[in-house]
């Protein structure tokens, strides 16, 4: 949590890529953690392409957008296993 405080933490897995951050501040504060297809980063990606979601700024909150992460990892794989042909694009 401590890292997240500080700034965001991205990754990919097999052909998606995600992005926790935190988002707003004093009570408001949240977890947002986002998803795309490879293979272009977080700012260069079309909007309409990356899919959101925000969780509790807490332990529970990363849990929960984890398995969040590997549902959509899971639930959309041919958009993922499609991102490989990105790269030629």
């Amino acid at each position: 949590m401590e890292y997240l405080k500080k700034t965001e933490f991205t990754g990919s897995h097999q052909g998606m890529r995600y992005r926790l951050e935190k988002s707003g501040s004093g009570e408001e504060t949240r977890l947002l953690a986002t998803v795309w297809p490879e293979p272009f980063n977080f700012f260069t990606t079309p909007q309409e392409q990356k899919e959101s979601r925000a969780f509790s700024f807490d332990e529970d909150g990363v849990t929960d957008a984890v398995a969040w992460m590997n549902d959509r990892l899971f639930e959309e794989r041919p958009r993922w296993e499609k991102a490989a042909g990105n790269w030629d694009a």
